[in-house]
C-alpha cells in the first residue's frame, strides 16, 4: 500500500516536473522572440534615423532644367554676306536685374558712356555683352546720321544690312500715348536725347545695330525701337556728331556721314546690382556733365 503511494508521488512529480520544463521552455522561447522583436525594431530605429540625418525623407530634388530667358533665331547668312558670326550669347543664367556700363570710344572725341538697363532690357544687355567680348564693333563705322536725329552704328560691314548670325525679340519698346484731340504741352518724347536704343532689320529684329538719339524723337506712328539704356557722359561728343554733314547713301537717303565715324572699341562692364535710378530716360536729356560710368572692361556675356 506504501509502496503505491510512494509510485504515485513519484508519478505526480514527475508530471509536475514535465510541466514545469515545458513551462521553462515555453518562457524561454517568448523572451528569445520579444529580443528578436527588440533587436529588429532597434535596427529598424538606426536605420530610419541614418536616412533622415542624410536627408533620405526630404522631398525629391526636382531636376528640371534652367528656363532660359532669351531666345536666339538663326539669321539667314546664306542669303546676308554681311552677317559675320561670333557664336550665341547664352540663354540661361543671365543678369536681369540691375544696370551694366558700356563705353563707346570713337575717334571723334571722349568716350560715350552707356547705362545699359539690364532689368527691362536683359536679353539686348547680354547680346551687347557677348558681341563686345568679340570685338565685334571695334573698328566699325557709323553708318548714318538720321533724320529722326540718331547716330546709326553696330553694322561691321558698314552697309546698314549686317550684324550677327543671330537675332532676338523686342524688349522694353514705349508704349504710344493715347490719341488726344489737344496734346498736353511739353509731354515728354518716346526717345529722349541721349537714349540708346536698338534697331532691327528689319524692325523687331534684333541683331547688332544701334541708336543713340541726340535729339528728342516721338514717332508718329507705333514706337519700334526697343530701348536698352542711356547716355550718362559723353552726350556732347554725340550732339556733335551729329551736327556732320550727311549725302545720299545711294538709295535716296540723305544720311549718310560726309566722314567716316569710326568706333574704335566698344566694351560693356561688369554687373551693377542696385540701380539707384532708372538706367532708361522717361522725362528729358542726360546731362552731358553727368559723372561718368567708371571705365569699362571687356566683359564676356
Amino acid at each position: 500500500m506504501a509502496s503505491s503511494r510512494t509510485r504515485q508521488r513519484k508519478l505526480a512529480r514527475a508530471k509536475y516536473d514535465r510541466q514545469m520544463a515545458r513551462k521553462a521552455a515555453q518562457t524561454r522561447r517568448k523572451r528569445r522572440v520579444q529580443a528578436g522583436v527588440g533587436a529588429a525594431v532597434a535596427l529598424a530605429l538606426i536605420v530610419v534615423g541614418t536616412v533622415w540625418v542624410l536627408g533620405g525623407f526630404d522631398s525629391d530634388p526636382k531636376d528640371e532644367a534652367a528656363a532660359d530667358i532669351c531666345a536666339w533665331t538663326a539669321a539667314d547668312a546664306a542669303n546676308n554676306p554681311n552677317l559675320k558670326d561670333v557664336g550665341k550669347p547664352a540663354t540661361k543664367d543671365l543678369p536681369t536685374t540691375g544696370t551694366r556700363p558700356m563705353t563707346i570710344t570713337t575717334d571723334q572725341g571722349a568716350p560715350i558712356t552707356v547705362s545699359l538697363d539690364v532689368a527691362s532690357a536683359p536679353c539686348a544687355s547680354a547680346s551687347l555683352a557677348h558681341l563686345a567680348s568679340n570685338g565685334f564693333y571695334d573698328n566699325t563705322k557709323c553708318t548714318e546720321i538720321t533724320a529722326d536725329g540718331a547716330l546709326r552704328c553696330g553694322d561691321p560691314g558698314g552697309t546698314g544690312t549686317g550684324g550677327p548670325t543671330y537675332t532676338f525679340y523686342n524688349e522694353n519698346v514705349p508704349s504710344a500715348p493715347s490719341p488726344s484731340p489737344s496734346p498736353a504741352a511739353g509731354q515728354p518724347a518716346l526717345y529722349p536725347k541721349g537714349t540708346v536704343a536698338l534697331v532691327g532689320n528689319p524692325p523687331g529684329s534684333n541683331g547688332s545695330q544701334f541708336l543713340i538719339f541726340f535729339k528728342d524723337f516721338s514717332p508718329t506712328d507705333a514706337p519700334a525701337y526697343p530701348i536698352v539704356g542711356r547716355v550718362t557722359s559723353g552726350l556732347d561728343v554725340v550732339e556733335k556728331i551729329g551736327k556732320i554733314k550727311t549725302v545720299d547713301n545711294g538709295s535716296g537717303a540723305n544720311v549718310k556721314p560726309d566722314k567716316d565715324i569710326t568706333i574704335q572699341s566698344l566694351t560693356v562692364g561688369e554687373m551693377d546690382p542696385v540701380s539707384p535710378e532708372p538706367s532708361t530716360p522717361t522725362t528729358g536729356a542726360p546731362s552731358a556733365t553727368q559723372s561718368p560710368t567708371p571705365a569699362a572692361t571687356p566683359s564676356q556675356s
